[in-house]
């Protein structure tokens, strides 16, 4: 399987985080990286989006340039396990999937991939990085290319 996990673009100020909306430059450096992406031979057939309002705008973002599909997930919040992610990966047929979610979920999820522990690596706004999981499983996946706005 081969998976992209990215992290939402810049986003502004509000009261209740999951109303944050992508600021001006969070909106360009998402067309930025999904351009990137969609020149590469990894496009998505799906996305999975977190339901935070700065998420779905950058899925949206996303999908409108690679033109895929986009399935909202309430288990890809910041604080969410990303156990429980990786359990629905294990029931995923989609490949490449996107996953558009936030800190500090995005760099646990990836380093459980990667290096099978939690403690997660750092992840710029907007940016994602393609995992090949010849199996889904904790440390089973190499990093594969980065795309940075």
């Amino acid at each position: 399987m081969q998976l992209l996990i990215m992290r939402h673009g810049e986003a502004g100020w509000h009261t209740l985080d999951q109303e944050r909306e992508l600021t001006e430059a969070g909106r360009f450096h998402v067309a930025e990286a999904a351009a990137q992406i969609a020149e590469s031979p990894w496009r998505p057939k799906l996305i999975w989006s977190s339901p935070y309002v700065r998420a779905r705008e950058t899925s949206a973002i996303v999908s409108e340039i690679l033109n895929c599909a986009i399935e909202e997930k309430q288990f890809l919040t910041p604080d969410d396990d990303p156990g429980l992610c990786f359990d629905a990966l294990l029931e995923n047929q989609a490949s490449p999937l996107l996953i558009v979610s936030h800190m500090p979920l995005v760099g646990s999820l990836s380093t459980l991939l990667v290096d099978g522990h939690r403690r997660g690596i750092p992840f710029m706004t907007s940016q994602a990085v393609l995992l090949d999981m010849p199996v889904i499983g904790p440390g089973c996946a190499d990093l594969k290319a980065q795309f940075l706005p």
